[in-house]
């Protein structure tokens, strides 16, 4: 259980209890993360239900205020980074790792975080009335599944927490959460576009940068949000 707070402390901020714990346990938090997406979800759907009594777009400015602030914007932070990191490297992978561990978000960064909450913005009203509002829990839940592949499936860029979520992953916990997906997808079709969806990532991302980070893990979470939410409505 404690592990499951731990990966909710990791992905929200929402105020929870504090749990003694070690780097094993931190490391394996990552198991969690999709049962982090269900809450987030959660909230956001609570949001589009409720501002969606006022008006549709009431109800997608809202949810995506819990989306951004339920998380602490914490995937948008990863998103600015690799957009930046993308756009200055020029393929050059030791420039890229250079603007990656730079602190400070450039314009390239700025761009693409103000693209990604105007596409959530505009989706989140689109699927006012396309289908359930509680479906995007499906959406935060898959999401966040993706870090299981990347951590297991990418060299780690450099050392820290990143880098030990890969040995806390096994086949099992990848099988346990594709299955649960699996069932989702038979009601939401348009889930199953992650299995497209989390290769490619991969792929970029081994291309591009060479291997996986904290950054890495949270502009795949961004990205996958926003596609998932499109192929919902598109399937609708």
């Amino acid at each position: 259980m404690r592990r499951l707070v731990l990966a909710m402390q990791l992905m929200t901020r929402l105020p929870l209890p504090q749990v003694k714990a070690d780097e094993q346990d931190f490391a394996a938090a990552i198991r969690w993360f999709p049962a982090a997406g269900i809450v987030v979800g959660a909230c956001i759907a609570g949001g589009l239900s409720l501002g969606g009594r006022v008006d549709p777009w009431a109800g997608a400015l809202l949810a995506l205020l819990l989306w951004a602030g339920v998380t602490g914007a914490l995937h948008l932070d990863g998103l600015a980074d690799i957009a930046d990191a993308a756009g200055a490297a020029h393929g050059d992978k030791t420039r890229l790792s250079l603007v990656l561990a730079d602190p400070h978000v450039g314009s390239f960064g700025v761009v693409a975080v103000v693209l990604q909450l105007l596409t959530k913005l505009v989706l989140l009203r689109m699927s006012v009335g396309s289908f359930p509002a509680w479906w995007l829990i499906g959406v935060a839940m898959i999401a966040r599944m993706g870090p299981l592949f990347w951590a297991r499936w990418l060299p780690p860029l450099h050392e820290g927490l990143a880098s030990r979520f890969r040995g806390r992953v096994t086949p099992m916990h990848l099988l346990g959460w594709s299955a649960l997906a699996l069932a989702l997808g038979w009601w939401m079709p348009g889930l199953l576009m992650a299995a497209a969806l989390i290769p490619l990532w991969t792929w970029w991302l081994r291309a591009r940068v060479g291997g996986i980070s904290g950054d890495g893990h949270g502009a795949g979470i961004e990205i996958m949000e926003s596609a998932l939410l499109a192929a919902l409505i598109v399937a609708r």
